[in-house]
């Protein structure tokens, strides 16, 4: 009985750490473009400023253009698109 409890501890151990893993890497990846841009403000979003301070080719013009749903700052989604789509240079 002892055997078994511990090959069952060992597999719940290793089961754990795959799916930690597994769902782990994802949202690291989702994030890789905004995890360059620091929310200085800790509001949620990105403004020109925080943008611009690793995107200083940003201009106000490109930054609209990214800026989709017109709220005046990016969120992560459109930050990480403006940057897929090549249109802020480092």
């Amino acid at each position: 009985m002892t055997k078994f409890a511990l090959v069952l501890a060992a597999s719940a151990l290793t089961a754990t750490a795959v799916f930690a893993e597994e769902t782990a890497a994802p949202a690291a990846d989702a994030a890789a473009p905004a995890a360059e841009v620091v929310d200085t403000d800790a509001n949620g979003t990105f403004s020109l400023v925080e943008v611009q301070a690793v995107y200083a080719n940003v201009t106000e013009e490109t930054f609209t253009a990214a800026d989709t749903d017109a709220s005046g700052e990016l969120s992560a989604e459109e930050l990480a698109a403006a940057v897929e789509a090549g249109a802020f240079a480092a």
